[in-house]
């Protein structure tokens, strides 16, 4: 079964052709985006790199490396530090997400939408 997008293609009206061509590159494009922010990935560290995290882009901890070193900082110090980079992750991960979609949104109504880059 053919696409209503391919049974109008090839109708001998060129703008039409071409406007078509377009609409199903920016479709390729969206599906190639859709897939790579899926796979995106922050990370951040804290306590001097001796905490480390990954998030996905939902915020999600995905992994979490705590260097031998930093088990002298105390509970109370590990626990902030681990939240720490754990918000560094998922903010890292907010901006290759942006970066992403950037050039998407650029000088459309979405761009006014999103956050300034830095800052969620």
């Amino acid at each position: 079964m053919r696409s209503p997008i391919e049974m109008l293609g090839g109708s001998g009206d060129e703008e039409l052709n071409r406007l078509l061509e377009q609409f199903r590159q920016e479709v390729t494009g969206l599906e190639e985006l859709q897939e790579h922010i899926s796979e995106v990935r922050g990370r951040g560290e804290a306590a001097q790199g001796r905490v480390t995290a990954e998030a996905s882009l939902t915020g999600a901890l995905i992994s979490l490396t705590i260097d031998p070193r930093a088990m002298r900082l105390g509970s109370g110090e590990l626990a902030e530090a681990i939240l720490q980079a754990a918000d560094e992750a998922a903010r890292d991960a907010g901006e290759r997400a942006r970066e992403l979609v950037n050039p998407f949104v650029a000088d459309t109504l979405l761009e006014t939408v999103l956050p300034p880059q830095g800052r969620r």
